[in-house]
């Protein structure tokens, strides 16, 4: 992860970045759950997984991700990292715990959703700090409220 750009300095990154760390910490903890064999544990963190990816995805996708589409440069690998996101949130939405096979699964989405978060952290991230206009900083910040005031 980053820590030479400034881009944690921006609150939006830094909310963002948060969201991340809170995300990978209670996947983290499911997959130790399911390592233990507490599956009703782990289904309980899976939940909670999911429902803070929806909301942090909604933030990205309606501002960061859509001010990054306005320059062309950036179509593809911002459509890259949104269509992860639709890959696993359409995977959690059918997550079967109970099933030996969509244990091993998840334990390989989140090293998956690891690698994603740092192609945005390592990538999107800092380039926003230079593409990004003030009034489009403004505009993907009140996305990311609208995602979390639901």
């Amino acid at each position: 992860m980053c820590h030479y750009c400034g881009c944690r300095e921006i609150p939006l990154i830094r909310e963002f970045i948060a969201e991340h760390e809170s995300v990978t910490d209670l996947a983290g903890a499911a997959v130790r759950a399911l390592d233990s064999g507490d599956r009703d544990v782990a289904r309980a963190l899976v939940e909670r997984v999911a429902v803070e990816l929806r909301a942090h995805w909604a933030g990205e996708e309606r501002g960061l991700f859509a001010m990054m589409r306005e320059n062309v440069e950036y179509t593809a690998y911002v459509d890259a990292l949104a269509g992860e996101h639709r890959d696993l949130a359409a995977f959690l939405d059918v997550l079967d715990l109970d099933s030996a096979e969509q244990r091993a699964a998840f334990v390989r989405a989140v090293g998956e959703l690891r690698s994603h978060i740092a192609k945005e952290e390592d990538g999107l991230f800092p380039a926003s700090l230079t593409e990004l206009t003030g009034d489009q900083w403004d505009r993907s910040m009140e996305a990311w409220r609208t995602a979390h005031s639901r």
